[in-house]
């Protein structure tokens, strides 16, 4: 598929192939094979309702998760892009890791995009591994830290006491630092592709203030994603838990694609798909 940014918003759908997705949409402790199956179809629902892309995670990253072992983690991703990559043709497809060995066995078995939620910054092998295979990569802004989590039980984790200098400065420059770290490694600029990281080691007000601000991340020169989908921002706000988010979810859709974002990566693809095409038409006259 051929992306002409700024032309319209493009659909990632999320696709969970762990069993503690905090959204409650991930593959259950089941068989890999009926883990398999269960995500080509939720797939097929996907690009039936729109999608444009398809990213596969193995490994929850929500606030207070428990990381995974690669092997786990491998275990889980890659049997379900072998299977996507035979049965969705040309759709693109991503994988969410920021481990270089779990992205290039994706890689390997038709993952056309790498989704790294720490921005090149956990594996020094991950930029070498980009930049030799030419495909696009998502770098994302991530200061979390286990120590500023605090839960609740019906809402789910959020983070706290997170300093910033000036929000939006400290975000454009940690991610013209990894800019660099991709430069470094042989990535070219036009692989990349910038996350400002909603949710990631940002307070309620902070991710809320992000997506009325995000034009200002314009001024790096690269597309734009932006990830807001049910996330506990909404939850705090709305006092809603993630099931009943997907309104808040569609109301920082628009807002985040009328200040500039390029992809929307979301749970609710039909619901989310509509709000993107009424809001280009508005915006992007």
């Amino acid at each position: 598929m051929t992306f002409e940014w700024g032309q319209r918003t493009y659909v990632m759908g999320i696709i969970n192939a762990t069993p503690d997705s905090f959204s409650g949409d991930g593959l259950a402790q089941v068989s890999t094979e009926e883990a398999v199956a269960r995500a080509v179809a939720q797939a097929r629902r996907f690009l039936d309702d729109g999608a444009d892309i398809l990213d596969v995670g193995g490994e929850s990253t929500r606030p207070g998760s428990v990381p995974v072992t690669a092997e786990e983690e491998l275990a889980r991703v890659v049997p379900v892009i072998r299977a996507l990559r035979t049965a969705v043709g040309e759709a693109t497809i991503s994988v969410d890791t920021y481990r270089a060995a779990v992205a290039e066995a994706a890689l390997d078995a038709g993952a056309d995009w790498i989704n790294d939620v720490w921005g090149l910054r956990m594996d020094p092998d991950m930029a070498p591994l980009a930049a030799a295979r030419g495909c696009p990569v998502v770098i994302m802004h991530n200061r979390s830290k286990p120590k500023d989590v605090a839960q609740e039980q019906r809402l789910g984790g959020r983070y706290v006491g997170i300093n910033y200098e000036d929000l939006m400065a400290d975000i454009a420059r940690e991610l013209s630092e990894q800019m660099a770290i991709a430069a470094a490694g042989g990535v070219r600029a036009e692989q990349i592709i910038l996350d400002p990281g909603i949710g990631f080691g940002k307070t309620v007000t902070q991710n809320v203030e992000l997506i009325d601000r995000l034009g200002e991340l314009k001024a790096l020169g690269r597309p734009l994603l932006i990830g807001p989908s049910r996330k506990s921002f909404i939850g705090y706000t709305l006092d809603l838990p993630p099931e009943e988010r997907v309104e808040g979810t569609a109301a920082a859709v628009a807002i985040g694609i009328d200040r500039g974002a390029d992809i929307v990566r979301v749970h609710d693809v039909r619901a989310i798909v509509r709000v993107a095409r009424m809001t280009d038409r508005i915006v992007r006259r």
